[in-house]
């Protein structure tokens, strides 16, 4: 796996990139680091588990990050899928409770764990880091607040057509018309969880909508003829 190679990567100029501590001062992001480790974890290794203490939050420098809740019969309902540059894991350590979902990597990914300690510190001594860190979590709970909208005002189609009318690339989901080709960025069975559907209804409305040639799919491959004629479709 070659990203387990690169384990000399520079904490400091790592932080000092990431949207959630641009604010920050040279001799901030220094101290920052000196409470941070990094960890490297190949594709299906798990971060921390449900019922985990948090000790801090976590970064995503690259990969991809799975939260999900567990359950007994060995199904799992994916809450969101974190990716390059983007944090989680905050909300749970302010309010000093264990994680209610697993954390677990979807490619081989690295991220980094920034010691709670240093994040207290900072949010009492600089304004911008804390506001910065309240806007990250005020979109994350504005997100799922679209979440229980989707799932309770949107059909399953609606929803399928939705999450490939987000991936497409460049922006292509805000043209009118047109044609796109894209690659799904994980797998369907993942994507199905995501969107509060079994395996089985995603494949359904994905062969409907082949059916309809309003896509084409190929493995992992997916072609929108038309985006306009998708879009328009089951509203």
């Amino acid at each position: 796996m070659p990203h387990r190679q690169t384990p000399n990567i520079d904490i400091c100029d790592q932080i000092a990139h990431l949207p959630l501590f641009q604010a920050l001062t040279p001799s901030q992001i220094a101290k920052m680091a000196e409470h941070t480790r990094k960890r490297i974890l190949p594709k299906g290794e798990v971060l921390f588990h449900k019922g985990d203490v948090a000790q801090g939050l976590f970064v995503v420098v690259f990969g991809q990050i799975k939260l999900a809740f567990p359950s007994c019969n060995g199904n799992e309902k994916v809450v969101d899928i974190v990716g390059p540059r983007a944090s989680f894991g905050e909300a749970v350590m302010f309010i000093d409770q264990p994680y209610p979902v697993f954390a677990q990597s979807i490619v081989d990914s690295l991220v980094l764990h920034v010691g709670k300690e240093c994040v207290f510190s900072l949010l009492e001594t600089d304004l911008s880091f804390a506001r910065n860190m309240l806007a990250g979590l005020s979109m994350r709970n504005h997100a799922l607040m679209q979440d229980v909208e989707t799932y309770s005002l949107h059909s399953s189609t609606q929803r399928v057509i939705g999450y490939l009318l987000q991936h497409c690339p460049n922006g292509s989901h805000g043209r009118c018309d047109g044609s796109v080709s894209f690659a799904l960025p994980i797998s369907k069975q993942i994507i199905a969880s995501r969107l509060n559907l079994t395996p089985e209804t995603f494949s359904r409305i994905l062969n409907e909508l082949i059916t309809a040639r309003l896509i084409r799919v190929q493995g992992r491959q997916i072609t929108i003829p038309d985006i306009k004629r998708l879009r328009e479709h089951d509203l």
